[in-house]
């Protein structure tokens, strides 16, 4: 009950502090906002694509995580929140951005929200992943910065190499779960030339296939995480059986595909190499 007093003053004090917030109330349009905090792994990765960092006011732990994040490298020496209400209100935003931003349980105790928000949507393919590039780049204050990235994007996505024919490749993941339509790694393989197997069968987003399925089915490639090039656990050994040797593999990073961002120009990237005509 106190920590709910202590927000509910602290929020008060913040709509009178924060200028983003007498902005809005008073219709005029947003100046760019100068301590931006992101609430997700998605958001974080296109505040740090499309934002100063000197605008940068907190982003989440995981994105420092080179196994969950195509920037942790970028992230280094930026703050990092664990996603309490406590810690929001303490870094002091302008902006908060998420996916959803306004769904987060640290925004819960706010009954009005002191700071501008913008609610992301899950980007599951490459026009979601434009639309959000250009609503974060529009929030933060560059829309010409989206727009330069975009159209770096564009040219890349432009030059992949394409397959004589469309082989058959199966995104294969621990445990035997297969990757199906409607996923970003359907939309990947649909650009670079490749038929999914999980998209032929008819199987939804995400499936499992035993290994004499995987087997039967025949496909040209199996797709997998690196992390899971060696054996760690259970679930990553039945993606070694000798059954599966004869099927050549390609490997791409987790953090290329968990969010729909930037990264996906390079997961296409090495699919398209790995897949090119000999």
């Amino acid at each position: 009950m106190m920590i709910l007093r202590s927000l509910a003053l602290a929020t008060g004090l913040l709509c009178l502090a924060l200028p983003g917030a007498a902005a809005e109330r008073g219709g005029a349009a947003p100046q760019r906002p100068q301590r931006i905090v992101s609430l997700n792994l998605c958001s974080d990765q296109l505040v740090l694509a499309l934002a100063d960092r000197g605008q940068i006011a907190g982003l989440t732990s995981n994105v420092r995580d080179p196994d969950m994040s195509a920037a942790a490298e970028a992230a280094r020496g930026l703050p990092m929140l664990r996603g309490t209400s406590e810690e929001v209100l303490a870094a002091r935003p302008d902006l908060v951005i998420g996916l959803p931003a306004r769904g987060h349980p640290a925004l819960a105790p706010f009954k009005t929200l002191p700071f501008r928000t913008l609610d992301l949507q899950s980007a599951e393919n490459y026009a979601s992943i434009l639309a959000s590039i250009r609503q974060v780049a529009q929030a933060v204050g560059h829309p010409a910065r989206g727009e330069a990235l975009i159209a770096r994007m564009e040219a890349d996505l432009a030059r992949l190499p394409r397959p004589a024919r469309a082989p058959v490749a199966a995104y294969y993941q621990r445990r035997g779960y297969l990757t199906g339509s409607g996923t970003l790694i359907d939309d990947l393989l649909v650009r670079t030339g490749v038929t999914n197997l999980a998209t032929r069968l008819g199987k939804p987003a995400l499936s499992q296939m035993s290994l004499e399925e995987m087997v039967a089915s025949r496909p040209d490639y199996l797709i997998i995480e690196s992390a899971t090039q060696t054996v760690t656990d259970q679930g990553t050994e039945m993606l070694h059986h000798p059954a599966l040797r004869s099927i050549p593999r390609i490997a791409i990073p987790q953090a290329w595909t968990v969010c729909g961002g930037p990264a996906y120009v390079q997961a296409a990237q090495a699919i398209a190499r790995a897949v090119k005509p000999r």
